[in-house]
């Protein structure tokens, strides 16, 4: 028997996409602030200090839990939405940008998933949102966005989004898989997770990439982003304060030029 709640839904869009739960009366789905789109009427809307999970009990279990939250930049309060009506209602939450929804069964993936600490959208009541430190010293010294990450426990559905395309693979036992660190959305707790060295004077000057990626060892499944927000982030940062580059542009700066830039 499931502790966590059973809940149904559906996503809609394919760039910019949403997910609508189905709530039975009484049950409940917790999820991060800003992510609330619509819901029905008698749906209640309540924050609470934490997760909410069932795991978590008594006044300094909860203190733990919401302060692990801070480590992974996120705020110490979610909100929970519950049915407190006689019917099926409904809830919608939207992902922050463009890019996929990804629901995730932890019932079939061990109970346990690992994910970018931005990743986690909503689940359903019951699911430990949690963090996961990664212990070995190449990650904790050249981890960046990898080091902290966030860890999802329980066996109930849990909703991840990531930016642009994903890509789920199946890793076999002992096949590795070398990523950049921001295109990590989430991996199960059989994967081995670490920090390399891109060698080479050449590789790390003019390369043009980062002088670390991640490793990935299987078994397990791996989700792989093909655009990070840190990497949109920092593109649209360059262009709004850098000089204007031109691609393609026969005309070049002459057309900044003449359009008043």
């Amino acid at each position: 028997m499931k502790s966590n709640h059973e809940i149904d839904f559906r996503i809609y869009g394919e760039e910019l996409q949403c997910v609508e739960i189905e709530l039975d009366p009484q049950e409940t789905v917790v999820a991060e602030a800003g992510s609330f789109m619509m819901m029905d009427q008698e749906i209640q809307m309540e924050t609470i200090f934490g997760d909410g999970s069932q795991q978590t009990s008594g006044l300094m279990g909860k203190l733990f839990s919401a302060g692990k939250r801070l480590l992974t930049g996120e705020s110490l309060f979610m909100t929970a939405f519950t049915n407190l009506g006689q019917s099926k209602k409904h809830v919608t939450f939207a992902s922050p940008y463009p890019g996929r929804i990804i629901p995730m069964d932890l019932s079939s993936l061990g109970g346990r998933l690992i994910c970018q600490k931005d990743a986690f959208l909503c689940a359903a009541k019951g699911v430990s949102i949690g963090i996961e430190f990664q212990k070995k010293l190449g990650t904790g010294l050249f981890g960046g966005e990898g080091f902290i990450m966030e860890k999802l426990e329980g066996d109930g559905l849990a909703f991840v989004h990531a930016g642009g395309m994903v890509v789920e693979r199946e890793l076999n036992p002992g096949e590795v898989l070398k990523v950049d660190t921001g295109c990590i959305v989430a991996f199960t707790s059989s994967v081995d997770y670490d920090i390399q060295f891109v060698g080479g004077i050449k590789n790390s000057l003019f390369g043009g990439e980062g002088l670390f990626f991640a490793t990935l060892r299987g078994p397990g499944k791996v989700w792989i982003q093909s655009l990070p927000i840190s990497r949109l982030a920092g593109r649209i940062l360059s262009l709004a304060t850098g000089p204007r580059r031109e691609e393609g542009s026969i005309l070049g700066g002459l057309g900044n030029l003449l359009d008043g830039d």
